[in-house]
């Protein structure tokens, strides 16, 4: 073998480079997310502007997030943006995920399936809070799957490609309406994700809302504050949903 034979790089080392320099640059926008400066805005797009997405929506507009709400009717929505101000606006479901850092959906869950097949291009890398539950009576037979697999693994299958984080499920609008922003201890919000840089950039806005954020695992984790489990409904400190799932303190 001659000398410049031995320093040439086989084509499979070319190709594993490849892949490795795609996925650091895959990884790269998450990462800068998650390190971003302590108070820095994030764009978000909220898909479904009903009384979750659009309570906890306004919350990150207040806390400065420049925000889009959109829905199947986003002309239904421009009074809802402009009483919030000029970081609020109103757009279409395809417009909100182009907009956002950061996509939270809160929608009936029997209609993420769609959405996922719809936007799947546009959603994939993107760090993506989800509030959605399960409800058998209007979700039909996707909520007997939630209830086997659990509500974590079962959105992450609906909303492939996504850093997927399950946030802000487990209480009524009307809660954290009232709850935000309270004295200490602030009102615990239980989160769970696979993506470590994905569950730090929900944590944040978990605190920006006013909440404290209490992570619970992974997203096979998450069925323990999905609907029925130990952790849902639970309007505590987060020292006190912590005993309540065993969790370190």
């Amino acid at each position: 073998m001659s000398r410049h034979e031995q320093f040439r790089p086989s084509r499979r080392a070319l190709l594993a480079a490849g892949v490795a320099l795609s996925v650091a640059a895959a990884l790269q926008p998450i990462r800068a997310l998650a390190q971003a400066p302590t108070g820095a805005k994030l764009r978000i797009g909220v898909v479904g502007s009903g009384h979750i997405g659009s309570t906890i929506g306004s919350l990150w507009v207040k806390a400065g997030h420049p925000v889009m709400f959109s829905s199947r009717h986003p002309e239904e929505l421009k009074d809802l943006a402009a009483g919030l101000g000029p970081l609020a606006s109103a757009g279409t479901v395809a417009q909100a995920i182009a907009f956002g850092d950061v996509v939270f959906f809160a929608v009936p869950y029997g209609a993420l399936a769609q959405l996922g097949q719809e936007n799947a291009a546009a959603i994939n890398g993107k760090v993506v809070l989800d509030a959605c539950n399960a409800v058998a009576a209007r979700d039909g037979v996707i909520a007997d799957e939630v209830e086997k697999n659990g509500v974590g693994v079962t959105s992450q299958k609906l909303l492939p490609g996504t850093r997927l984080v399950r946030a802000f499920n487990t209480m009524s609008y009307t809660i954290f309406a009232r709850e935000a922003n309270r004295a200490d201890p602030k009102l615990a919000i239980p989160i769970a994700g696979d993506d470590a840089a994905a569950v730090q950039v929900a944590a944040g806005l978990v605190r920006d809302a006013g909440f404290e954020p209490v992570i619970v695992g992974t997203l096979a984790d998450a069925r323990r504050f999905q609907r029925g489990g130990p952790g849902y409904g639970q309007s505590v400190s987060a020292a006190e949903l912590k005993q309540t799932l065993s969790l370190p303190r």
